[in-house]
């Protein structure tokens, strides 16, 4: 079983519809979605869930109001200003403490410090994962909650149930949808890959974010493809960004034009190659041969 993943420099080239239209032309694959700061392939793909699980990636301290003395050392220790003091409406008093989810980094410093144990500890949930059914195979997916954290631990999980599958299925290729950047989430989602695929677009900021993510697969040595996507929109910059992408050592696996067709298909929930019947379709088609030849 190969492991193909498809990630960006930044947000916006296409890497989801190339992802989708990866996941309409293959056979015997099983997918994943590890962009879980801002999920879509579920919006082309429609997966029907079948499993469900809530994901903790951290723990979170409380206190506890019936045992909080209180003597303001959680106060006094917390350095990221999480733990605020309660007050009582009608009389302005001191009566506790609480602490602010939002602001805990779950450092556990107040905890060990309180005199009282008042304080407890947790597991907390980040946000949840799924498997599902598409219309072209098993998907893994999920989604980070608003304004949680670990989104890297969270890609990892996918990674690993979708790979299980995937062995379990016998299935010859797993497609990740990644995520674009070069942070925490997309490190955990090329780390031992067979092959990265970097769609980018001929703008400068594509160029230049490019640039970084090749930086990123060279440090581990994974196979890296390139995609031009909209290449037709500047041509000159995209024969640019060919040039540098061979001096780095990265091999183009193809161009594609633009083509309002991309968000039409959107849409009616329908990756290009469903949709369109076009130079396009042709081109994306051409990608997908030279990508899964490149895997063999």
């Amino acid at each position: 079983m190969k492991e193909l993943i498809i990630i960006s420099g930044k947000g916006g080239t296409g890497k989801t519809s190339i992802t989708a239209s990866f996941a309409a032309l293959a056979q015997n694959a099983v997918f994943a979605d590890c962009d879980v700061d801002a999920a879509d392939l579920h919006l082309v793909l429609e997966p029907a869930i079948k499993q469900t699980t809530d994901f903790s990636g951290g723990k979170r301290a409380e206190i506890d109001p019936a045992t909080c003395t209180p003597c303001g050392k959680c106060l006094e220790v917390c350095r990221f200003g999480a733990v605020k003091k309660s007050w009582d409406v009608d009389e302005v008093v001191d009566l506790a403490y609480h602490i602010d989810p939002i602001s805990c980094e779950g450092c556990k410093v107040c905890v060990e410090f309180c005199p009282e144990n008042a304080i407890r500890f947790d597991d907390c949930i980040n946000g949840q994962w799924f498997i599902s059914d598409t219309r072209f195979g098993t998907m893994v997916h999920a989604k980070l909650g608003i304004a949680e954290e670990n989104s890297g631990k969270l890609v990892t999980l996918v990674r690993k149930e979708a790979r299980q599958i995937a062995e379990r299925e016998n299935a010859a290729l797993l497609i990740v949808d990644g995520s674009p950047g070069i942070g925490c989430p997309v490190i955990a989602s090329i780390t031992g890959a067979d092959m990265v695929l970097v769609v980018t677009e001929p703008t400068l900021s594509g160029k230049h974010d490019l640039e970084r993510v090749a930086q990123l697969t060279a440090n581990f040595k994974i196979p890296t493809y390139l995609c031009i996507n909209k290449a037709d929109i500047n041509p000159k910059l995209s024969d640019e960004i060919e040039r540098e992408a061979g001096k780095r050592g990265l091999k183009v696996a193809g161009r594609i034009g633009y083509s309002d067709a991309f968000t039409k298909a959107q849409i009616m929930k329908r990756s290009i190659v469903e949709y369109d019947d076009s130079a396009v379709t042709d081109e994306i088609k051409t990608l997908w041969r030279n990508v899964t030849d490149a895997l063999k």
